[in-house]
């Protein structure tokens, strides 16, 4: 498969924690130089449809995808999905039961923002979630910020909103394990998203990345702003020495992070033809 231009295969739009509507962001990664671009909402396919429209009319090169919301030992890890059947019942209601578990949690966490003298309310959070079925603590952060407690998502999340935090609040995820089995079901090709980001290398040391190999996951994101250089080598040569999938990607979510543009981190032309393969053509 050739591919001329940058390969992208890790976004959020409005739809989920992203700020800019699925064909917005299609256009942007065009005019970023992209040559294919992945739509990876939160826990909901709501976006594919007008996204990968919005990809054919210009020649884009699109892929369909999710991000699943999942957890390991108390841990929050992330799980993208690619390809597979949206309407496959046990992810439907997995996913269903995902986002009611993130919803649910907002009152609690103004609760303890209101303790720590900043209130708002869920009016306010709505607002800012806009067309999302995925409400979650990306849209309290924005809330915050346009309340002026904080100046940007990236110190809400750091002072109060990160797990640990005094804001947090613990929701339902299923085990990463178990989204795995969830997304080959649905027949989607499972890789682990920044899995030495954030909080989740604590719990995916080198020997739970081989027993998610060998449960179904096809590889990881190497090349992620999260991954410091010798992170990226160390994942690097685990994937190749079991043949695991290698990506590369932004996350990108607009204005929403202030790390990631469109194709500041892109995935090599013959992962993306092994990707398309996994994926049945």
């Amino acid at each position: 498969m050739s591919v001329r231009g940058g390969i992208d295969l890790h976004t959020h739009s409005s739809r989920s924690d992203g700020t800019e509507a699925p064909a917005a962001l299609v256009r942007a990664a065009a005019a970023a130089g992209l040559a294919v671009v992945a739509l990876t909402d939160h826990d909901t396919w709501d976006g594919l449809d007008e996204a990968e429209g919005a990809a054919a009319a210009i020649g884009l090169g699109f892929v369909r995808g999710v991000e699943l919301s999942c957890e390991h030992h108390g841990h929050s890890v992330h799980l993208l999905g690619y390809g597979g059947d949206p309407g496959d019942p046990g992810l439907v209601s997995e996913t269903a039961r995902i986002r009611a578990g993130r919803t649910g949690r907002i009152p609690a966490i103004l609760r303890r923002l209101a303790a720590l003298g900043m209130p708002l309310t869920e009016a306010e959070v709505a607002r800012q979630a806009r067309d999302t079925p995925s409400v979650g603590r990306p849209h309290v952060a924005d809330a915050l910020v346009a309340a002026g407690y904080v100046a940007d998502r990236d110190e809400a999340f750091a002072k109060y909103l990160a797990e640990g935090g005094p804001a947090y609040v613990d929701r339902y995820a299923p085990d990463v394990f178990e989204g795995v089995r969830l997304l080959r079901a649905a027949g989607a090709v499972p890789v682990l998203a920044h899995p030495w980001g954030r909080d989740s290398k604590r719990v995916l040391p080198l020997e739970v990345l081989v027993a998610l190999l060998e449960a179904g996951a096809a590889g990881w994101e190497v090349d992620h702003v999260e991954h410091d250089p010798e992170e990226r080598r160390v994942l690097r040569d685990l994937a190749t020495s079991r043949g695991a999938l290698i990506t590369g990607s932004s996350d990108y979510h607009g204005t929403g992070k202030t790390r990631n543009p469109l194709g500041c981190e892109v995935t090599d032309p013959a992962s993306y033809a092994r990707l398309r393969e996994l994926m049945g053509g």
